[in-house]
């Protein structure tokens, strides 16, 4: 993901949300901004960009913005994520007024937003909305019962053993089919379950006590005893079963591993011992025969782990899973211990956040698109979205040359992605039609009521589309996100009014700048269409091979070239990036800069951008200054090792360095010398 650009680009009306940053509960930061827009309060001119450009561009931000204790990353995105948190806090505070001349949408968002804040009704109340759920667990007599229950869990936003969903058919991206796929833990990948490393071994026994913990919790909240420990041990087991059954992160990257048509009539087939008809013949999903198996060896696999496990294990598995999704919505002892191991001990966060943060964002997750427009009217106007597209009109042109001049792909192959490039469609913003949530009760005094009543609503909507028509102009970020994306289905990319705002995108900085920023972050989503799991996919969006074997090896040798670049990297002591799972996100970086750079020759060839000096920089450094800025961040030790584990995204030092050493219009830029560490022995580049 990534977004920025100029008088070309989007309008002032953006620094609303940036003009508030005084009034956020953030790091106390002002930048210093020079005449060109360049923070140059951020740098650190005591080292040479040749010898470490991110510490150059970043090091006085990264010594000036340590973690906030109710963080456990701060970096350039939670700057204006915060922002953007404090514009939504003031239209929730509004909407939550009770009055007669509300619209329906602030009744929705207002009364979403008090029942969170009402921590004393929160406590009264107890777990008792829980009860039904949990008698229904309990009542149980047959494991053949485990599909209808399930079900009924499923319905209202508890996910157990697999996940169950719609989204396009790999091979006919114009229609939606059902998907089932291996899930079921909770911890963020199996390999924390599996991994043998003293590190590990110590992290499930916390996540264990902290089950047994959350049992003796509940236990107390109902009057009742039971041996905590042992619930505790059997959730660990049967999550370990699960992690051993399911395929890793790397290998999920390649789409093809996770395309398994079959039909309703096969199932049986993988796990016998599965009420399958129960489990999918829900009154309120329409009725199918085809379904997509993500992962059939973890459905072959769950019969014998159903069988090894206990009915009163299997019910405590429920129990933890209900427990676990309603934590958030519970007395202040759940939260408290809910924090206490996902936050703290897992990611190294040291405080909880205030309960007005974690309510705004409880809303956008829940409400996002009802929140988003009141959003949008607030922070993002038109003539921002027509300028936006401005900009990606001409990163789509450095894309097609880019193609043109890749001296290892056969024109064969060329026509086929100039016809993939001419395909794709961009979203800006917003969505062109609004999220109805009329059917959606919502409460002021019922907090977890309206959690589990939005959580149906949405799996209703899901599922609801298995069968019908791909509705390309659905989006699948809120607008008011730091993010942008490229939806390979659709051949889509999206960019929220959330993040076209600085240090994204500002109007009164300098093109060379904006272009480094916002025309990276757009160039890097549109080289994911053809990055190792978007080149598999055609311009409808279906998986296909359109590549001569030939143009597909040579692909691959560029690619592995990355792969070996990125694990090199190592975020933390001990720790290694791995290469695989972030070839995606790291060939786009290094992609999408290169496109930017193009639009940037133009402009200084057309004199668009005069070859002007500002603040000491020529344009071409301005640019580089822009994009590395955008990565500036810190990180706890904890956070760097589990993103380490499970995100396709390098960190923002990497994410800098790994992609200007690769770059020889950089080293010209700063007149870098062959043997400088920001020079690459081999440069590695796929687009």
């Amino acid at each position: 993901m990534d977004a920025s650009m100029q008088p070309r680009l989007l309008a002032a009306a953006l620094l609303t949300v940036f003009s508030l940053a005084a009034l956020a509960q953030v790091p106390t930061y002002e930048p210093q901004l020079g005449r060109s827009g360049i923070d140059l309060s951020a740098m650190d001119t005591n080292v040479s960009p040749c010898t470490n450009f991110y510490q150059y561009a970043c090091g006085s931000w990264r010594a000036k913005n340590l973690v906030p204790p109710d963080q456990s990353r701060w970096s350039r995105f939670n700057e204006l994520s915060e922002r953007n948190l404090l514009v939504e806090r003031k239209i929730l505070e509004k909407a939550a007024l009770a009055s007669p001349n509300r619209s329906a949408v602030d009744q929705k968002i207002g009364d979403y937003y008090a029942a969170c804040m009402d921590e004393n009704g929160i406590e009264r109340r107890g777990v008792e909305r829980l009860k039904p759920t949990l008698d229904s667990i309990q009542a149980l007599d047959s494991k053949w019962q485990l599909g209808t229950e399930l079900a009924k869990l499923k319905r209202i936003g508890v996910n157990g053993v697999f996940a169950f969903f719609a989204t396009p058919d790999f091979k006919d991206a114009s229609i939606n089919v059902a998907n089932i796929d291996q899930g079921g833990i909770s911890l963020p990948d199996r390999d924390y379950y599996l991994k043998p490393d003293q590190r590990s071994f110590d992290l499930r026994q916390n996540y264990e006590q902290h089950v047994a913990n959350m049992f003796d919790l509940l236990a107390k909240s109902l009057n009742t005893t039971w041996d905590s420990k042992a619930k505790a041990a059997a959730v660990l087991k049967f999550e370990t079963a699960l992690a051993e059954a399911s395929m890793d992160r790397v290998l999920r990257r390649d789409p093809e591993s996770r395309d398994h048509p079959m039909t309703t009539k096969d199932l049986p087939n993988l796990t016998s011992n599965f009420q399958w008809t129960a489990f999918i013949s829900d009154e309120r999903t329409p009725a199918f025969t085809k379904i997509n198996v993500g992962n059939p060896d973890f459905f072959k696999k769950l019969t014998s782990i159903i069988e090894q496990t206990s009915l009163d294990d299997l019910k405590t598995y429920l129990t933890w899973h209900l427990l676990l999704r309603s934590a958030s919505a519970l007395p202040r002892p759940f939260v408290e211990e809910n924090f206490q191991f996902f936050g703290k001990t897992l990611n190294g966060q040291q405080e909880l956040a205030p309960r007005w943060k974690r309510c705004v964002r409880a809303t956008d997750r829940a409400l996002g698109e009802a929140l988003g427009q009141k959003f949008v009217e607030v922070a993002f106007s038109g003539p921002a979205k027509a300028k936006a597209l401005e900009l990606v009109g001409e990163i789509e042109r450095s894309m097609k040359e880019d193609i043109e001049k890749a001296s290892w792909m056969s024109e064969a192959t060329k026509q086929q992605a100039y016809a993939k490039l001419s395909a794709v469609s961009n979203k800006i913003g917003y969505p062109e039609k609004w999220r109805e949530y009329s059917s959606v009760v919502i409460k002021p005094d019922d907090y977890l009521g309206d959690e589990e009543r939005a959580a149906a609503f949405e799996v209703h909507r899901n599922l609801s589309k298995i069968g019908n028509p791909v509705d390309k102009s659905e989006w699948g970020m809120t607008p008011p996100t730091v993010n942008a994306y490229y939806s390979p289905p659709q051949n889509n990319i999206n960019f929220p009014a959330g993040i076209l705002q600085p240090p994204f995108y500002n109007p009164k900085a300098d093109e060379a700048v904006n272009l480094g920023a916002i025309g990276v972050v757009v160039g890097h989503e549109l080289t994911h269409g053809f990055d190792d799991q978007g080149r598999k996919y055609d311009g409808a969006g279906n998986l296909r091979d359109w590549w001569t074997p030939a143009d597909s090896k040579n692909f691959e040798t560029r690619a592995e070239c990355v792969v070996k670049e990125y694990d090199k990297f190592s975020p933390v002591d001990g720790v290694k990036l791995k290469g695989k799972l972030t070839l995606g996100e790291n060939a786009a970086d290094n992609g999408g800069i290169h496109l930017a750079y193009m639009a940037l020759m133009r402009d200084l060839a057309d004199k668009i951008l005069p070859h002007t000096t500002l603040d000491g920089f020529t344009a071409e450094q301005r640019f580089f200054l822009g994009f590395a800025q955008v990565w500036c961040e810190n990180a706890t030790d904890a956070s760097s090792r589990v993103r380490a584990m499970t995100d396709p995204h390098s960190p923002g030092q990497f994410r800098a360095n790994g992609v200007v050493q690769n770059m020889q219009e950089f080293e010209r830029a700063f007149s870098c010398k062959d043997g400088d560490p920001m020079v690459a022995v081999q440069a590695c580049r796929v687009w």
